[in-house]
Formats: C-alpha cells, sequence, structure tokens
C-alpha cells in the first residue's frame, strides 16, 4: 500500500469539549485516503480516552502521546512522524468541512503546487452558532500559481501578501518541500503565536503557492482556553520574530526584501499585540518594541517603501519618544479610568522611561546654557529640573 495522499496534523491538549467533533469531520472527509495523526501533549483531561476510541474504529487515526512541551513541539512531532504527500491541519477545537482535503489535494497535485491555501470562517457556537467567512485573495488573483519571494512587482504587495493571518490550518504543505527545507516550527512554551514563523518560513521558501477563495476550515472564537484569549503572553509575538530573523540571517534568499517585509509585518504585528494586552503590560511592552526598532533602523533593514507614510511616522515615533507613543496610543485612548492614569504616571518604570526620552534633548539645552550661563548655575537648573521630572 501506497503513503496517504494527505496526513492531517491535529495537536491536542485538554480539548475534551470540542475534540469529538473536531475527529468526526476529519474521518468523514470525502478523501478517504488520508492519514489522521493526534498529538497529545500531556492532557490531563479526558482527551486520551477519546481519541483511543477513534482509534479503535479507524486505522487511519494514530497517536504521539508526549509530556505537555507546547505547540512548536507537538507540531513538529506530527510533521516528522507524517507519511503524506501533503500535509494538512486541523486544530482540535475547530472543524473542518468534508470535502477540505480532497479539493485542496486536488488543486494542489494538478498544478504541481508546495502550498495551497483556502479562507476560512470564524465560527461561534455561544450565543448561537454562526460562521463568517473570510476570503483571502481577491477573485482575480485566486487560483494563480506564484513564488511568494520573488513575484511581486511593488514592495506593497508583498507586504500585503506576508501580511495575511498565518491561518496555518487553512492550507496543505507538500511534505518534501517541508522536509528538503527543514522547516521547523518554533518550539517555545505553550501555544503563542509559532504559527507566525512558521507561515514566513514557508512563503519565503516556497516556490508555487495559490490562494483560493473557497473556505472549509471553522476557526472557533468562543473557546475559553485559547491563545486568542490569554493577554497574559506579553512578549511571545517577540519570539516568533526573533526566530523570523534567525531565519533570514541562516538561509541564502531574496534577503534584503523579505527582511523588509518582516521587518513591516513585525510592526503590525507589534500594534495588534498592543492593543490585546492587559494595560498594566501596555508600557513594558512598547519599551521593548521600541528598543527592537531602533536596533532594525540602525541595522538599516527598516525601509519605508514598505509602510504607508502614516504608519512610517508612526513607527519613527515609537523610536524616537516611546513615552510620548504610549502616551498618545493608551493613555489618551478611552479606558483608562483617572486612578488608573495616575498610578501608571506614578510608576518609576514610566517615571525613568520618561527621563530616558527627554535626557538627550536636556543635554544639548545644557551645553547652551553652559555656553550663556555658566556651569554653576546651569547645574542648579539641571538637578531642579531633573527633579521636577521624576516626581511630575
Amino acid at each position: 500500500m501506497g503513503s496517504p495522499k494527505v496526513t492531517v496534523v491535529v495537536p491536542i491538549y485538554n480539548v475534551e469539549k470540542y475534540l469529538r467533533q473536531c475527529l468526526d469531520s476529519i474521518v468523514n472527509q470525502t478523501l478517504k485516503d488520508i492519514e489522521i495523526i493526534c498529538v497529545d501533549d500531556g492532557s490531563t483531561d479526558s482527551s486520551p480516552q477519546i481519541i483511543q476510541e477513534y482509534m479503535d474504529k479507524d486505522s487511519r487515526v494514530k497517536v504521539i502521546t508526549k509530556p505537555n512541551s507546547g505547540y512548536g513541539n507537538s507540531m513538529n512531532r506530527g510533521f516528522d512522524m507524517a507519511e503524506g504527500e501533503y500535509i494538512g491541519i486541523v486544530e482540535s477545537d475547530d472543524y473542518a468541512d468534508p470535502e477540505m482535503f480532497e479539493t485542496l489535494y486536488n488543486i494542489a497535485s494538478k498544478n504541481q503546487l508546495d502550498v495551497v491555501k483556502s479562507g476560512y470562517y470564524f465560527y461561534y457556537s455561544i450565543p448561537k452558532e454562526r460562521n463568517e467567512k473570510i476570503e483571502i485573495v481577491s477573485k482575480s488573483r485566486a487560483g494563480v500559481t506564484f513564488c511568494p519571494a520573488t513575484d511581486f512587482k511593488a514592495p506593497m504587495e508583498m507586504v500585503e501578501f506576508f501580511n495575511i493571518k498565518p491561518t496555518i490550518w487553512s492550507a496543505i504543505y507538500r511534505k518534501d518541500f517541508i522536509r528538503n527545507n527543514d522547516t521547523r516550527f518554533n518550539e517555545t512554551p505553550g501555544a503563542s503565536f509559532q504559527d507566525a514563523s512558521f507561515n514566513f518560513k514557508v512563503m519565503a521558501q516556497a516556490k508555487r503557492v495559490q490562494l483560493i477563495q473557497e473556505a472549509f476550515l471553522h476557526y472557533r472564537q468562543d473557546n475559553e482556553n485559547s491563545s486568542v484569549n490569554s493577554p497574559g503572553k506579553v512578549f511571545c509575538v517577540c519570539d516568533e520574530y526573533k526566530e523570523m530573523q534567525r531565519f533570514l540571517d541562516t538561509n541564502p534568499l531574496n534577503r534584503g526584501e523579505l527582511e523588509c517585509v518582516c521587518k513591516r509585518i513585525k510592526y503590525d504585528s507589534y500594534m495588534w499585540n498592543f492593543g490585546r494586552l492587559a494595560k498594566k503590560f501596555k508600557y513594558i511592552f512598547i519599551e521593548r518594541a521600541a528598543e527592537e526598532f531602533k536596533d532594525d533602523f540602525e541595522k538599516g533593514t527598516m525601509n519605508p517603501k514598505y509602510f504607508e507614510k502614516y504608519k512610517w511616522e508612526d513607527v519613527k515615533k515609537l523610536v524616537e519618544d516611546p513615552i510620548g507613543y504610549y502616551t498618545e496610543k493608551a493613555l489618551n485612548q478611552p479606558g483608562y479610568s483617572t486612578k488608573e492614569l495616575r498610578e501608571i504616571k506614578a510608576s518609576w518604570s514610566y517615571k525613568i522611561g520618561r527621563m530616558i526620552t527627554l535626557l538627550p534633548r536636556k543635554i544639548l539645552g545644557g551645553i547652551q546654557s553652559i555656553k550663556d550661563d555658566g556651569v554653576v548655575y546651569t547645574f542648579k537648573l539641571g538637578c531642579k529640573k531633573m527633579g521636577a521630572l521624576l516626581w511630575k
């Protein structure tokens, strides 16, 4: 018996509430020649028993059981075990329409694609069941085979493509393409945005890609345990862009353009993360973002051709004046009580950050004051102003 046409990898961790719906949608695919690999990441609920139920009924269902080590490790283990010509993903709180893998496989096989990617649905089960279809490509560009790293004529076209939500589970990937390029998931702890660096690496290396308008995968929005609903993961998105930079540094690609694109989508991702964070974490994240983008500017990897004008001005302001940026983007927005504003502005991190931001201007002003008024007067005035700055 030959290899299956598609291997479907299902990462699983404590998802007993949704797992049967997920697995039912896979075993009932119209494409019968599939392999289903469940990767149990140390579940402590009834997920292992549910997996066993499906294994007992269907020989296509297999399991990898391991101690809890995170989403990235689970995906790498599943991809390593896969025997299919193509590999797909269905996360264990989502479900797929019956024709998903038959449709994607037929397109990929006919066109000898490295990747074919479809639209998807935002799925809500409460307060009542509903689906919102999300299309990822215009009608004119749907079904066109292209190479993401070389075939875009304008910088912003490339940005637009790489800025499509990663949705690694609405696609299938040619197994030999993945293995020949040693494309791996970032094995950081938990389940926090590891799709971002994987998707970037895949699309940076793929030579033949198609996007289609049809949607098959129902992406659940109301799982309270989902990373979508975990505001405490402050810097996890930074780990993904660090991994993208490592990848760019070690691969002979169209690096110039890809690096510029990476910095642009990094800005969008960081601002998305900033918006979702709890209020108490927003300032420390802005400090981190400002330092990273300052380094990117110094390395010459920031290019205005890859930014809309207003975003270019925004990122420059972030680097030059993180306190002012934070004040404009967060403290001046609705939702902060007077007490919260007072507590933030009284915090040492805010005061010291403000001092560091404004200190170069004070030094320049001080040099002129020494020329005009002498050293003693300037020193006394500087001490007075620094005290006022810290206790403002």
